[in-house]
């Protein structure tokens, strides 16, 4: 039974905004759906990459339109975030999450039984845009759900493994799917599991939302929304024109980009009722882990993209073969993250994500000795692994420290703009990485007197080590990010903010 005091206080939470505290064992299974709804997002950015070849042949789609395929997904999604945070916070994150995931299985059913290049790709940016509405949610739940600093911790790691290592199994799970089905079950395998989820969160999800929901930023909304999906847009076309980053079109994004991003924030500056408030990007610690996870994924391409050609081209290895030969930079991530939220606490986050970031960097250097005689034990699994524990105590606290000390008003916008630093950070260093990739084939083959349109093992690897330093001079940038702008301490994570306390 209930009583009235306590009936009293559960009302006084709602009208503060707050989530009404949940049974510990509800909070628990509650986690374990938002759990299962990340990880289908997460791998949905990588679970169709392996079967592009096989739909793409199904389907009769061009070489010049095949990139559609990821570039609907990441332009939706990344340009929506915003949006789709900010919504979560004024109308319920808890009803967004669910909303999220019905959208989700009704855009991955689209897509599975696609006849055309045209639904397929209109598929997927329906599903971008109902993850810039699902993925928000998800991780302010978490956050407004686990204030304890113990099961904070817990909850994050559990989040943390599946952020870092959820791309990795998205390449395991899209081989086999592909391999022993078909490429329409990379897609169609996500209606049941959303359903399941949808059923599961209704039940054990508590609902929270912002207590200053009255009205929206329509103008930065759109300023917003369009200079992110500039800027991703143009990211893109990169890594696909002739001329990379000197393409006209692709200045002409970027430059859009800037000029829409600095209305939006002059917007932002000035309305009583902003889509991104400025307090939630300007503290030291949370600015400090996101330009340090825009960098981080960013880099991290690196090792998924090139690794994944060097298997398939280089070591001769079936899209199955290559997905398990990331398993171990899976494990890693799950390992290491469980143990680092009994580590945090006593830490702090800045110790584990220093150490993290150089043992990443260490990792991606360790790729640049591969060679056409190199194999995968000896020269490639010590590198996954140094990578995988790295990240794991990256991920953690990065994804605690952009959330610790946020009020649970913007809970939505602070979550979804992690969200966009990594969708945005994916995008940018795939354009960036492609580009120095595909010019250092280029000047390989011109020294070495090389037939340009065939492929050449030497010129190929070449190629790789170029883009794997690169990377790692992201993830080094990412480390003197941490080093100059994080201050938190293990009592500053420890410390939530009192919801009354909240700024407008």
């Amino acid at each position: 039974m209930t009583s009235d005091a306590e009936r009293a206080d559960e009302n006084r939470l709602e009208s503060l905004g707050e989530t009404v505290e949940a049974p510990p064992s509800h909070r628990w299974w509650a986690l374990a759906v938002i759990a299962i709804a990340q990880l289908m997002v997460v791998l949905d950015g990588t679970v169709v990459t392996i079967a592009l070849p096989s739909a793409q042949r199904d389907l009769g789609i061009s070489d010049a339109d095949r990139q559609w395929v990821v570039t609907a997904y990441t332009v939706a999604f990344g340009g929506l975030l915003l949006l789709g945070g900010r919504i979560a916070d004024y109308t319920g994150r808890k009803r967004m999450f669910l909303v999220g995931l019905l959208g989700f299985a009704a855009a991955s059913a689209l897509g599975g039984a696609a006849q055309n290049g045209a639904t397929l790709f209109g598929a997927r940016a329906l599903q971008g845009a109902f993850a810039a509405l699902l993925a928000p949610a998800a991780l302010s739940l978490v956050s407004v759900t686990f204030t304890e600093l113990k099961e904070r911790s817990r909850a994050f790691a559990v989040y943390g493994a599946i952020s870092g290592g959820g791309s990795a199994i998205g390449l395991i799970l899209g081989g086999t799917l592909t391999e022993y089905a078909s490429w329409r079950w990379c897609l169609l395998i996500n209606v049941p599991i959303a359903i399941a989820a949808f059923i599961a969160g209704t039940i054990l999800v508590t609902e929270s939302k912002s207590a200053g929901g009255g009205s929206y930023d329509i103008p930065g909304a759109i300023l917003g929304t369009a200079g992110l999906v500039a800027l991703v847009y143009g990211f893109t076309q990169a890594a696909k024109t002739g001329v990379g980053w000197l393409s006209i079109e692709v200045i002409g994004y970027l430059v859009g980009a800037v000029i829409l991003l600095v209305a939006f924030v002059l917007v932002e500056l000035r309305t009583t009722s902003p889509l991104l408030p400025m307090r939630v990007v300007l503290d030291r610690n949370r600015g400090g882990s996101y330009l340090a996870s825009l960098l981080v994924f960013a880099g991290l391409f690196a090792m998924f993209l090139f690794l994944s050609y060097y298997f398939q081209y280089n070591l001769g290895y079936s899209a199955l073969k290559s997905g398990i030969a990331f398993l171990p930079f899976s494990i890693g991530i799950i390992v290491t993250s469980g143990a680092v939220s009994a580590v945090l606490p006593r830490t702090g986050p800045k110790p584990l994500m220093l150490i993290g970031l150089a043992m990443v960097a260490i990792g991606l250097g360790t790729f640049t000795f591969i060679s056409d005689n190199s194999s995968w034990a000896p020269h490639v699994l010590p590198g996954e692994l140094l990578m995988s524990i790295g990240l794991g105590l990256v991920i953690v606290p990065l994804s605690s420290l952009a959330l610790t000390g946020v009020n649970n008003n913007d809970a939505g916008v602070a979550s979804a703009v992690l969200n966009s630093t990594q969708q945005i950070g994916g995008s940018l260093g795939t354009a960036l990485l492609n580009t120095f990739y595909a010019s250092a084939v280029t000047s390989y083959v011109v020294a070495h007197h090389l037939p340009p349109s065939a492929f050449n093992p030497p010129a190929a690897i070449h190629g790789y080590h170029v883009a794997f330093w690169i990377g790692a001079a992201m993830i080094t940038a990412a480390f003197v990010a941490v080093l100059l702008l994080v201050k938190a301490s293990k009592d500053d994570i420890s410390t939530q903010p009192d919801p009354e306390s909240s700024s407008t």
